[in-house]
């Protein structure tokens, strides 16, 4: 035996039925009883989930309001034209008074829409730094370059949090009354502010940087707030388990929309006498008027919504299955009639031999 021939001997592989792929297979014959069962019943499958979404969608309460403040659309209108050509705009307040002719089924959750608003857009997405956001003291004094223009303030100090996603963070505020019946008093509506961020952000993602002499300002010392901040991010909060990166409008924020048009969560009301929802009644929402969206042609709404099993109003999911499975469907019959007509050709030619 020859060197090669020892050679090529070595490196075949065992002579068993898995390397030498004898095991037993299984490859389906798909005839027109089966093919034709499938596709119709996977088309009334999707069928039926199609209308139990669009359904459970439609049953969804939703109210919204927009306040952006075009001229003739809301009495925002007057903080909008106070805002045009600054950066910040100043601080205005604006009122959205409405009434519900019967109990908005709760809980209610309360959210906020941005239109024209491209937080995906591949720049703004990595102007960020995500080991100062997770608490790292050297990423506090030393950000990213992705960071940059926020990356360091005119006076030379590292900017904390860094980024043009933490620069551009929306800051109008709401608070919701009810009238205490005809020509009454308003009373203020407990917003739950709580649990609005995703669980894996606030108690993973985001973490403050350790404290200085239990001082999470102290902490921060030698950082300068971004730009467009009024103030520094410590002081987000009273609540130090709301305060600084862990603040939950902050994370929220920070969780970037994949569509130019996005939803994100302010509060819930589940408290006090509104545990069931809101009653029927007048109410106030007092806005306070910061972000400006009309430079770049946005919109801003509030939304009080309900939920149901499959969570916010989203008619497009049930949609897409009802189409699926009609075309499903659809493909069934198409296929069927073309079975029928060559299955009595060959019947045909069959007598015919």
């Amino acid at each position: 035996m020859t060197w090669s021939a020892t050679a090529r001997g070595a490196q075949q592989p065992d002579n068993t039925a898995f390397t030498q792929q004898r095991l037993p297979a299984w490859q389906p014959l798909l005839s027109a009883s089966i093919a034709l069962p499938l596709f119709f019943c996977a088309g009334l499958a999707f069928i039926g989930l199609g209308l139990g979404l669009y359904y459970s969608s439609n049953g969804i309460k939703e109210l919204e309001f927009d306040y952006t403040g075009y001229p003739g659309t809301s009495n925002c209108t007057v903080c909008a034209e106070a805002g045009q050509g600054r950066a910040p705009p100043p601080r205005c307040s604006c009122a959205w008074y409405f009434t519900l002719p019967e109990l908005f089924q709760g809980p209610v959750y309360l959210y906020y829409e941005l239109t024209n608003y491209y937080q995906n857009n591949r720049r703004y997405g990595v102007s960020r730094d995500d080991s100062q956001l997770s608490g790292m003291a050297s990423a506090l004094r030393h950000p990213v370059n992705e960071c940059a223009p926020y990356q360091f303030s005119s006076a030379g100090l590292p900017i904390a949090p860094c980024g043009a996603i933490a620069n551009s963070l929306f800051n109008d505020s709401f608070s919701l009354w009810h009238q205490r019946g005809p020509g009454g008093s308003y009373v203020e509506v407990p917003l739950d502010r709580t649990g609005i961020a995703w669980w894996t952000d606030y108690h993973v993602k985001f973490r403050n940087p350790p404290l200085v002499n239990g001082s999470l300002a102290l902490a921060f010392r030698g950082t300068a707030p971004p730009p467009n901040w009024h103030r520094p991010v410590y002081a987000l909060s009273p609540d130090i388990n709301n305060t600084g990166f862990i603040n939950q409008d902050f994370v929220v924020w920070m969780r970037t929309a994949a569509l130019p048009t996005f939803r994100k969560l302010y509060a819930r009301i589940r408290q006090g006498n509104y545990t069931a929802g809101l009653p029927r009644g007048s109410y106030r929402v007092d806005i306070t008027y910061n972000y400006p969206v009309r430079a770049f042609g946005g919109q801003k709404r509030i939304i009080f919504s309900s939920i149901s099993w499959m969570g916010g109003k989203n008619p497009f999911l049930g949609i897409a299955y009802l189409v699926v499975g009609s075309l499903c469907i659809l493909m069934g019959f198409v296929m069927l009639v073309v079975y029928i007509r060559f299955q009595d050709q060959h019947d045909e030619d069959e007598d015919e031999e």
